[in-house]
């Protein structure tokens, strides 16, 4: 595999463009930093001691992704949707939309999903397609609230860094990112932030014929990901044309949720107090303890992060930062 470009900070990443993407899925893992008492803290000399901090900074800012049942089966049923599309070009693939609330990790969950989708096609593959091209197993685009179908075609060439994405038009912007698609055998093609089309427009009309057409043409799996993608329509049969136009992309679209954690049940009170023995031995404090967030906090952390492990994850981060 390669290693990420020189000087690439995985701080100062933009996942929208193929070489940042190759950093993301090849940055090895952080280092955990060792855990100082008091006394040793006290010891440093003062450069050693801010670089210390830093290091704790980065490590706590970037804990996950944690491994929860939540992810765990999203990741299982991308893995079965994703390796039973392998269908000829001459099939349409099934679609996946990962729809769920803000906060509860489904960005960061499709990504960690992307990063060992791609590792394994490259190890299994290798690096260059038969024609000589990069093999491109992902391709990732963010879409915008004013996304149109020609700004959804350049988002993709974007990606490639395609020298025609400022100048062609919008058919000539999706051959091109076909030609992009088939040349670096792009095999998922993930559109996040999808919530921001504006689906009962006609920029969203546009963009869902749009889909369609990818999802006959491109050989790709489609993941789709974002808020609350049942009640824009996306999973709708729809009675105006409008809407019956959607519901010919929903047919073809498994729905995927990431629920938060519930207290509610026996399994439930057990998953949260898992989340939180797992985070407990990922902080580096001095007077960490065990038992400090699954004992001592777990009511006031289920309090203020309502089950969403997004929110969780930003208190402990201020916390530990506080501390």
């Amino acid at each position: 595999m390669n290693a990420p470009a020189p000087g690439m900070d995985p701080g100062n990443l933009a996942l929208s463009r193929k070489e940042d993407f190759r950093a993301f899925v090849h940055t090895p893992r952080r280092l955990q930093p060792r855990v100082l008492s008091r006394a040793e803290l006290k010891a440093l000399p003062a450069a050693e001691r801010s670089a210390y901090n830093r290091e704790r900074r980065r490590w706590h800012a970037n804990l996950g992704p944690i491994r929860t049942p939540q992810l765990a089966a999203l990741h299982e049923d991308l893995w079965d949707i994703v390796d039973s599309n392998v269908q000829d070009g001459d099939k349409a693939k099934g679609a996946v939309a990962v729809d769920a609330f803000p906060g509860l990790g489904k960005t960061t969950a499709v990504l960690a999903f992307a990063r060992e989708f791609h590792r394994r096609e490259i190890a299994e593959q290798g690096e260059f397609t038969d024609r000589g091209h990069e093999r491109w197993p992902v391709c990732r685009v963010g879409l915008t609230g004013n996304t149109g179908m020609k700004d959804l075609n350049r988002a993709m060439l974007e990606f490639f860094g395609h020298p025609g994405r400022a100048t062609s038009t919008a058919a000539q912007l999706g051959l091109q990112a076909l030609d992009c698609v088939l040349s670096c055998e792009v095999r998922l093609l993930i559109l996040d932030d999808l919530h921001f089309l504006k689906w009962r427009r006609t920029s969203g009309i546009e963009v869902s014929n749009h889909l369609k057409w990818i999802a006959n043409e491109f050989p790709v799996t489609l993941l789709k990901v974002g808020v609350g993608l049942a009640d824009k329509g996306l999973f709708s049969e729809g009675e105006t044309p409008a809407e019956t136009v959607l519901a010919q992309t929903a047919r073809r679209t498994t729905r995927l949720d990431m629920p938060p954690f519930t207290i509610d049940t026996e399994a439930g009170r057990r998953h949260w107090r898992q989340l939180l023995l797992a985070l407990e031995q990922r902080i580096v404090l001095a007077d960490s303890f065990p038992g400090m967030l699954a004992d001592d906090l777990s009511d006031y952390l289920f309090a203020r992060s309502t089950g969403h492990i997004g929110s969780l994850m930003t208190l402990v981060n201020r916390g530990c930062q506080r501390a």
